[in-house]
């Protein structure tokens, strides 16, 4: 596994990010427990989830799996990077009890106490702000983070799915309270969708972010799609069924496999190595569902694309260009 140091921090983490969000919905506790001890043993130190997995009436579930994972020693606490989030309601279904989401002071406190509960452990990495809220200022935001990491509660912040601005605006913010900021930026970003690159990720390079991918395999539909279904005879769902239903999205997916079959390359090897390739990406965060598909994810650190590849998923995925010249002169 090769290493690389977290935004501006001293931390230093894994080139590719454990996500864990089929952990409880998907997988199985013990199944989970395998992908985790697969995971720490191939040297990913990096772990992403939020307290919110596990969905619906299992909200919490993928938090407390982690926990019991932790629980069986071994170091797994110590040699895990743990990342969280915060925002979306945990209220129990159907109540509309006001404070049990978002990010007001209080429930960024009580969001931060059951998450700990439920990962059985005293503190957490990275605690991330999963959405931005537009009802709660950012000098109140800092001020509940400061008193957490003075506790030891928290070591670092950050965020995910902020725009440019908004990441500007908190670390602004910030800086005005002589405080850290945000240290990461979870955003959704891979080949076919690069929005990204206009706005977020410049505004992460530029405050020291590291900025952590998700959906690298934009749902399956960068993972060789076109081809499992021809290979199997069914149908792609999801993501990738609603994304290949458009023509010139299947046009590109067709044309992206064609290109990776001429180079002897895998689809999802390549989506992958190719993020590790971009300015300021930390490590794209991978979700497998088993052993054998987090060793497939791994191939990816080692891939080494020729300038010809490269050259050849501008020209089927072009980004949007730089800002303000992808919407103005």
């Amino acid at each position: 596994m090769k290493y690389t140091q977290l935004g501006r921090t001293g931390l230093k983490v894994s080139r590719l990010v454990l996500g864990t969000m089929n952990f409880g919905p998907q997988i199985g506790e013990p199944e989970s427990h395998a992908i985790m001890d697969s995971a720490l043993e191939a040297g990913i130190n990096f772990f992403d989830t939020a307290n919110v997995y596990g969905w619906g009436e299992n909200k919490g579930r993928t938090e407390e799996i982690i926990g019991t994972w932790f629980a069986q020693g071994g170091g797994r606490r110590e040699k895990t990077v743990l990342a969280t989030k915060v925002y979306a309601s945990m209220a129990a279904e159907g109540d509309p009890w006001p404070n049990f989401d978002r990010l007001s002071a209080l429930n960024i406190r009580r969001a931060v106490e059951a998450s700990l509960k439920r990962l059985n452990t005293d503190h957490i990495d990275v605690y991330q702000f999963h959405h931005v809220d537009r009802n709660t200022p950012f000098e109140e935001i800092w001020q509940a983070v400061e008193v957490l990491i003075q506790q030891g509660k928290i070591l670092y912040a950050g965020s995910s799915n902020f725009p440019g601005w908004k990441i500007a605006q908190a670390n602004e913010a910030a800086a005005r309270l002589g405080r850290l900021g945000l240290v990461t930026e979870q955003c959704l970003y891979n080949l076919a969708e690069r929005r990204a690159e206009m706005e977020v990720i410049p505004a992460a390079e530029a405050y020291g972010l590291g900025v952590i991918p998700w959906s690298p395999l934009h749902g399956g539909l960068l993972g060789g799609a076109i081809r499992k279904s021809a290979e199997s005879g069914r149908s792609a769902t999801g993501r990738s069924a609603d994304a290949l239903s458009n023509s010139t999205v299947r046009a590109q997916v067709q044309a992206y496999e064609d290109l990776l079959d001429k180079h002897g390359l895998e689809p999802g090897d390549v989506a992958l190595a190719w993020l590790l390739t971009r300015p300021g990406i930390t490590g794209p965060i991978v979700g497998p569902r088993t052993p054998e598909q987090l060793a497939s994810a791994l191939r990816a650190v080692e891939l080494e694309l020729s300038q010809e590849v490269l050259d050849g998923l501008d020209e089927i995925f072009p980004g949007p260009g730089a800002s303000p010249e992808a919407f103005a002169w």
